[in-house]
């Protein structure tokens, strides 16, 4: 097999993780409380990391860290543990995980945004276009005539709003330091943040370990799906294909959500939910482009 078709492998079968993601975490939500979710997700997730490190024999890059990247990961950590516990929530309280998914892709606008304004880096038309069309598509898919301040689904947009910005303003701190961090280590310190988190919550509000099975089952295999074969199959990819085209091509993933979406719970967005949702596509990959060329413009 060719070096670049490993590359899209890999980006298939972390987008077909994280797509399940949306799903698994959806069902299991149903059941239990968010604290009750974070323990046995992120207990099953380190769980998972922890056999990874044994199995690859990693132990260094986690004692080899430095004080200065100590500063950096608690920065990383507690930006996680607002923009998860976000994420989660949004899924809980929308009724559909694919109309989150699409909604999620305002992401890469506040990425845009924010290299703009802390990294300076320089805007193209395109990318401000890009922008303009994906937040369009926002626009339409929260779109109701009527709005009710007690109503689920704004709540929900204004959780996904927030969170996406809080991922942002990590990946920009991630970016500026990724040479210096390994990514095992930012995956390892993201799971323990979360999962620490999950546990003092999950004992102040007094819950108790025993769920049923099926939501049990749900969380064992979407932290297998989310924190360990997504995050690994998306570094797999970044080794044979550029970063731009592994973007690119998770941008699609919103598209797998409906599907599953549907055949699991038998749920379809509106009409112009689905019409907006390829709207925020469209835009993330003329943002991506932009991206792409630019950066070989100047190479």
């Amino acid at each position: 097999m060719k070096a670049e078709w490993k590359g899209y492998l890999g980006v298939f079968i972390a987008v077909l993780a994280m797509s399940n993601v949306y799903i698994f975490s959806k069902a299991a939500l149903t059941e239990l409380s968010l604290a009750q979710f974070g323990v046995f997700w992120f207990g099953f997730a380190l769980l998972w990391n922890i056999i990874n490190i044994i199995v690859s024999k990693n132990f260094k890059i986690l004692i080899q860290t430095k004080k200065k990247q100590g500063i950096i990961l608690l920065q990383l950590g507690l930006i996680e543990i607002v923009a998860t516990t976000g994420f989660f929530a949004a899924i809980k309280i929308m009724p559909n995980p694919a109309t989150v998914s699409f909604l999620a892709n305002i992401g890469p606008v506040y990425v845009t945004l924010l290299g703009f304004w802390l990294l300076k880096e320089h805007l193209s038309k395109y990318e401000i276009f890009g922008g303009l069309l994906t937040l369009l598509g926002a626009f339409i898919i929260s779109y109701k005539p009527n709005w009710d301040l007690n109503e689920d689904f704004l709540w929900g947009l204004l959780i996904i709003v927030t969170y996406t910005f809080i991922f942002a303003i990590g990946k920009i701190i991630s970016k500026k330091n990724i040479k210096e961090i390994n990514p095992s280590v930012l995956t390892i310190n993201r799971v323990v943040f979360l999962f620490i988190f999950s546990l003092i919550i999950f004992f102040i509000q007094g819950h108790h370990f025993e769920i049923s099975n099926k939501a049990l089952l749900n969380t064992f295999i979407g932290s297998l799906l989310g924190p360990l074969l997504a995050a690994l199959a998306g570094y797999y990819a970044i080794q044979f294909i550029p970063a731009s085209k592994a973007s690119l091509l998770g941008t699609f993933k919103g598209f797998l959500v409906l599907l599953t979406s549907y055949l699991y719970f038998g749920i379809f967005p509106l009409w112009y939910q689905v019409l907006g949702g390829i709207f925020t596509v469209l835009g993330v990959i003329l943002i991506t482009l932009a991206k792409q060329f630019k950066k070989k413009k100047q190479s």
